[in-house]
């Protein structure tokens, strides 16, 4: 137990503070303050004491050195069961304090504005606040550490309950939100600073800078999860703060149940999708999967083609749009069958109303979306260690592409096989989609082999297989896939190339007067 006697007041947001410190001075306790915190004590009729007058050291530098001193980290890391410590404390004239209450500069709040400079932000880089937490928390046994101002009223309870004196075990719980909170502080500097450093040498990837020889990462949870991919596994949802773009992390459910682990897996890679077109879009997910993806001019002719592509694994999908749902294609959506949840920018009153009268359904609102350089890395949990990478952001143009057959595609199936070569990098290799136009009409994804791969696309195309394009993730190692595909009326493939078998492939499409293009890229998904 630890008896506040001096508590050391410094902080950047000022929620509550004037009730949390007239609660503390009815203990008796000393205060002592610096700068503005100061000053709004002293303007609410709150004695104080200046940092400065007990160091006897002015603010410097702009207010950037005003904590740093022997006399603020003495009193704080001081062991008072030491009497080495005790007697040096004293040769000091070091006062000592057993409360630390600061929040940092508002770093995150700061960057979060795309205009923001590179000086502004380093200037709300804070160092004395950090500096007082982890010194008051490394010494935890004998100082109380408040970094949050929601903890203000459990402390001031606590204290009445106790005669002025806060626990053990809520001492060691608030020196584990403060190590906590600096390590999301330093994190959202270092990406910032990244991200800046990324734009200093052109726009380059982590790849071309180098990856960093530790990487630290900071999630703040955003709720509890019922149960996690199935019922006896525990969960729940963490946020990564730094990043603002429209994504399902940053939705805002507007009806429907609580989200499930899956359901929120599925919203991602709905959206994602969604958001990688330029036009109108629909994606329709199945267990991580798309079942059906279309582009069109319109948002419910878009989800009208994505439904055909699969109508019966689109029952319980998760749908996703690039665009607001209007009452047209919310309309179509409930028709259409049971479906766990639809997320998009937003949702017109009307469309909202329409969906909403299904209890059942989720629907999630992301706001705009706006086109950004993502500095994310791509992560991969292993058994006692993590994969990193930079995220498959690459796309090809028709200019990129390489002719390899005598027949060449027209206009329309080289849109088509662009658009297949989109949709593809996001299913599970190994991966094949078939399309008609600018939607999928056939689906093979997770399979072991790229043959088994191509045979389930056109199953579940059928006769919509004849005439349509086909999309590979990755170069055909045996000329059998597209022997399926030549059977089955394929009019034009496009594949990365690459394999000691592209010679015999490209014959069998000549031979069958298939049309086919290599990227020189391939687009697997684990």
């Amino acid at each position: 137990m630890v008896k506040v006697k001096r508590a050391l007041i410094s902080v950047s947001d000022k929620t509550g503070l004037i009730e949390f410190v007239k609660g503390l001075k009815e203990f008796g306790v000393e205060m002592l303050a610096s700068g503005g915190t100061a000053s709004l004590l002293e303007k609410n009729g709150i004695k104080v004491r200046q940092v400065s007058d007990y160091t006897k050291s002015p603010e410097m530098l702009d207010g950037r050195v005003k904590t740093l001193h022997p006399k603020i980290h003495g009193a704080l890391l001081s062991l008072r069961e030491n009497p080495e410590h005790m007697k040096q404390v004293k040769e000091q004239g070091i006062e000592l304090i057993d409360m630390v209450v600061v929040n940092l500069y508002p770093f995150e709040r700061t960057v979060a504005d795309p205009k923001v400079h590179l000086e502004e932000a380093i200037e709300n880089i804070d160092i004395g606040g950090p500096s007082m937490l982890r010194s008051g928390s490394k010494n935890y046994k004998s100082v109380a550490v408040i970094c949050n101002p929601a903890r203000y009223s459990e402390i001031l309870n606590e204290m009445k309950k106790n005669n002025g004196e806060i626990s053990d075990a809520t001492l060691a719980n608030l020196a584990l939100e403060v190590f906590e909170r600096t390590s999301a502080y330093d994190k959202a500097i270092f990406e910032y600073l990244k991200s800046k450093a990324t734009q200093a040498a052109g726009g380059c990837g982590s790849s071309e800078l180098g990856y960093p020889e530790t990487i630290n990462f900071s999630y703040k949870k955003a709720q509890d999860l019922r149960y996690g991919e199935n019922p006896h596994q525990r969960a729940a949802f963490y946020k990564d703060l730094s990043v603002k773009s429209a994504c399902v992390s940053n939705a805002k459910q507007l009806h429907g149940k609580e989200l499930s682990y899956n359901n929120i897996y599925d919203l991602d890679a709905a959206f994602e999708i969604a958001k990688a077109f330029e036009e109108p879009s629909c994606v329709i997910i199945k267990h991580a999967n798309p079942c059906g993806v279309a582009i069109a001019k319109t948002s419910v002719q878009a989800f009208k083609d994505a439904h055909d592509s699969d109508p019966i694994s689109a029952f319980g999908g998760v749908i996703g749009f690039n665009r607001k749902v209007d009452a047209e294609t919310a309309k179509l959506i409930a028709e259409t069958g049971f479906k766990e949840c639809v997320i998009a920018p937003s949702f017109d009153k009307e469309a909202f109303d329409i969906l909403a009268a299904k209890k059942n359904i989720r629907l999630l609102e992301t706001g705009p979306i706006v086109k950004e350089a993502s500095s994310e890395l791509d992560l991969k949990k292993v058994t006692g260690g993590i994969l990193v990478q930079d995220k498959d952001e690459k796309d090809i143009l028709s200019s990129d592409l390489k002719m390899v057959t005598k027949k060449q595609p027209t206009k329309d199936e080289l849109a088509s096989l662009l658009f297949g070569w989109k949709v593809v990098k996001f299913v599970k290799s190994n991966a094949i989609v078939l399309c008609q136009g600018t939607k999928t009409v056939g689906i093979g994804a997770g399979q072991m082999s790229r043959v088994d791969s191509t045979f389930m696309a056109i199953h579940k195309a059928g006769d919509k297989a004849k005439g349509s394009t086909l999309a590979s993730d990755a170069f055909f190692p045996k000329e059998d896939a597209v022997e399926l595909a030549a059977k089955a009326g394929i009019k034009a493939i496009i594949q990365p190339g690459g394999s000691i078998e592209d010679q015999a492939v490209i014959k069998v499409a000549d031979d069958a007067g298939i049309a086919m293009v290599l990227t020189g890229m391939r687009h697997f998904r684990h």
